[in-house]
Order: C-alpha cells, then sequence, then structure tokens
C-alpha cells in the first residue's frame, strides 16, 4: 500500500451553535492528496468520535481508497454530550429541532467556507448508528432539498419516525442505505426496550411503499460497534462508488 494512505488526516473545527447554546468541536477527515481545487463529497456523522475511534472509519476508508473502491470524500464527525443525545437525537426530544437547525444552518456553512466540499444533494450523506441514524433520516425528511441521502446502521427508530413517513406523499426523493442485526430483537435504551429488527423492517416496508431508494442489508450482528464497524465499508462504497 502506498505510504500516503497510512497516514489520518484529521482536522479540528469549533462550532460555535447559537441554536444548541453550546459549543462542537468537530474533527474532519480530508482524504489522501486533499486539493482546495477539487469539490468533494461530503460525509457528515452524528457520535462523531465513536466514528472516528471505534469504528475506524478513517483507516477504513484510506483502504477503500488505496484499492480504488471508493472516490474520495471529506467527513464531518458531529460530537455530542451523551447526556443530552436523547434530547437532541430522538424525534421527541427537547432539542431535536435545535439540533437539525444546527446541522443545516451552522455546520453546513461551516463546512462550505472551510473546506473544498460539494453539498449539491447527490453529494452530501448524513448518517449515524442508532439513534444517530434516527436523526438521520429526520433531518432528510425536513430539509430534503438539502438532505436526501441518509445512512442509518441499526436505527433506533420510533413510533415518531413511522409517524412522520407515514404522512409523507412520496419518498421518491430519499436514497437510504438501511441496515440491522439479527440479535437486536431487545435492545436496552433511555425509551425503555426496543426490537430494533421489526421495527427497522416495519420502516423498511414503508420507505418502500413511498417509492425511496433503498438499500436494506440485514445480517448477523447485534447493537455493538463491532458490527457497524464491519460493515462501514459497504456503505461507504455504496454510497461513494467509483464507477
Amino acid at each position: 500500500m502506498d505510504t500516503k494512505y497510512l497516514t489520518r488526516t484529521i482536522k479540528k473545527e469549533t462550532l460555535t451553535s447559537s441554536h444548541l447554546g453550546e459549543s462542537k468541536e468537530i474533527h474532519v477527515y480530508l482524504p489522501p492528496d486533499y486539493d482546495e481545487s477539487v469539490s468533494y463529497p461530503l460525509l457528515i456523522l452524528h457520535d462523531g468520535p465513536d466514528y472516528l475511534n471505534l469504528g475506524r472509519i478513517a483507516t477504513q476508508a484510506n483502504q477503500l481508497l488505496s484499492q480504488n473502491e471508493m472516490v474520495p470524500v471529506v467527513m464531518a464527525f458531529v460530537p455530542v454530550d451523551k447526556k443530552k443525545r436523547t434530547a437532541q437525537y430522538s424525534p421527541t426530544g427537547e432539542f431535536h429541532e435545535a439540533h437539525k437547525l444546527m446541522i443545516v444552518e451552522e455546520l453546513l456553512p461551516l463546512m462550505q467556507e472551510r473546506y473544498s466540499v460539494d453539498t449539491a444533494t447527490d453529494k452530501l450523506v448524513i448518517g449515524g448508528s442508532s439513534l444517530g441514524g434516527t436523526v438521520s433520516l429526520h433531518i432528510a425528511l425536513e430539509y430534503p432539498e438539502i438532505c436526501n441521502r441518509v445512512l442509518s446502521q441499526s436505527g433506533a427508530f420510533l413510533e415518531q419516525t413511522v409517524q412522520d413517513l407515514s404522512r409523507v406523499y412520496s419518498l421518491q426523493f430519499l436514497e437510504i442505505y438501511q441496515s440491522i442485526g439479527l440479535s437486536e430483537t431487545a435492545i436496552e435504551t433511555h425509551m425503555g426496550t426496543l426490537d430494533l429488527v421489526a421495527r427497522n423492517r416495519e420502516v423498511h416496508q414503508l420507505l418502500l411503499e413511498k417509492r425511496a431508494h433503498v438499500a436494506y442489508h440485514k445480517e448477523e450482528g447485534d447493537h455493538t460497534w463491532g458490527f457497524w464497524q464491519r460493515e462501514l465499508p459497504r456503505a461507504l462504497k455504496f454510497f461513494f462508488p467509483t464507477n
């Protein structure tokens, strides 16, 4: 492997959010040979530090790039205070609307100003695992003209998500990568015990009925970073193919 793929280039940006009333340290991954004269697709990830450290996504992306299995992409990793996570990520959370506005009105402009990114709807992907996948889908439902490509790993979809999907006439605009581990039938959360296999099946059926473009993967796995890390390369190749 070319040695340039062995180094991870991670920058740091401070985002002071007026919507949330707090500051977040955003980590930004730049691909090898990053060039300001080139516009790169942008991937925004919730639970950002976990994707970096537990998902090993920067290392995995570099490996895929070295094998010409994906195109170069810039990634923004959004942290969250775990004590505020449900309030910001859950569609019934107190700061859910403020969080979505932070992404759309504060983070996106920051990334456009500081980095050479293409945030057209066919280039921007927003994603996460568990509730991070849930909030990513809700951003796309509320702001389809800004984001319509979603990465959801083991989405912790709630009844509110089902209701919101049911109200939409058509989801033909939506492209979503949806994965679930077959052992995720009794997941303990702040919102009680959830059968995420059944709920993801229900959401998947709704997405198909509304004519969304869905890449749906169910396989052996549980609600852990071991599972999410293992299947990340497939998600990256889905959104950022070389052909």
